[in-house]
């Protein structure tokens, strides 16, 4: 895939990502457990915070968890690696090796463990994250989709499928996942599994509903816990959820990653998020296919996922770059 990719058809680079995903998971692990590898950023700047922060080799990020502490995660597309590092200083290492699906969207659940998403694998994982030792591990029902992101909210544990019209409800502490089918206003993937649909997901700002956007819609949307019933958000002003792969909710502003449209595009939403007004859209030349993002110490945290890359090269690497609120 080149970076021509990007300029075209939506559903042509539905299915040109699932390839490159699954082309990721079988080149497997090239990452080994190692020593804390230091910013090169953070070395040149004079102590200051880096704007850049250097993943290890071989190691293909693509969701982001900060925890309370400060400690930010990410995980490899390749082989579900895990990998710690400090906004502070840039200082990081792989605190766990792969050999598995691959560690796609995570967050920090309120017992301090790592949620994460496990792609193709269908896989749910709870995970140590000071060792990175897998504490459990949940699987999808049905044909394996593809579970792509998580949040924490409405009581629950939330992941996405890119390939299902559903949301898996896992609880917090203990227990099985559950099978939210979405309906209301959600748009059906077609069959085939040539579309891309769920990705990235939130809460409202009131905490009472959930939102996903749909690539296969190019769309945002508010969906009920209780009963999967989606509701589009009405985007006002500009702005757009094409491309959207990750999200983020920071009191009221929305950020959408837009991966193929290297773009972070942010907007006030309402409280239950049924509205949203486009503010403004950030673009970086650091941004090499960005898939994910977190807020920590006033700043936005985006995750290059860079799939264009040849990753069969185990000295291919990527970044976390940060940019202002």
């Amino acid at each position: 895939m080149t970076r021509s990719a990007s300029h075209r058809s939506a559903s042509h680079r539905s299915v040109s990502r699932r390839s490159v995903l699954g082309a990721a998971a079988a080149v497997g692990g090239a990452a080994l457990l190692g020593p804390v590898l230091p910013s090169a950023a953070h070395a040149s700047n004079g102590g200051t915070w880096p704007d850049t922060i250097a993943v290890a080799p071989g190691f293909q990020p693509e969701g982001i968890a900060v925890a309370a502490d400060g400690t930010a995660y990410t995980g490899s597309l390749l082989d579900g690696s895990l990998y710690a590092f400090e906004p502070a200083t840039g200082d990081g290492r792989i605190i766990s090796r792969g050999g598995g699906p691959a560690a796609v969207g995570m967050k920090v659940d309120p017992y301090g463990r790592l949620l994460v998403a496990g792609g193709a694998g269908g896989e749910m994982r709870v995970v140590d994250r000071r060792s990175g030792r897998v504490l459990a591990v949940h699987r999808a029902d049905g044909a394996a989709g593809f579970v792509n992101d998580v949040v924490v909210g409405c009581g629950a544990a939330w992941f996405t499928d890119s390939f299902k019209d559903v949301l898996y409800r896992l609880p917090l502490g203990a227990g099985a996942p559950t099978t939210l089918p979405l309906g209301g206003e959600w748009v059906p993937l077609p069959p085939g599994g040539q579309h891309w649909g769920s990705n990235g997901i939130e809460r409202t700002p009131d905490g009472r509903a959930l939102l996903v956007v749909s690539n296969h819609a190019e769309a945002l949307f508010r969906v009920d816990p209780r009963t999967g019933r989606a509701k589009r958000t009405v985007l006002e002003g500009g702005g757009s959820a094409k491309n959207g792969d990750g999200l983020v909710v920071h009191g009221r502003t929305l950020y959408v990653v837009r991966n193929w449209a290297y773009a972070v595009d942010v907007f006030r939403i309402a409280p239950d998020g049924g509205r949203a007004r486009f503010v403004r859209r950030i673009t970086d030349p650091r941004f090499d296919e960005p898939t994910t993002a977190a807020v920590y110490a006033g700043r936005l945290y985006v995750v290059n996922a860079r799939f264009d890359a040849d990753w069969s090269d185990p000295a291919t690497s990527s970044t976390v770059v940060a940019v202002p609120l």
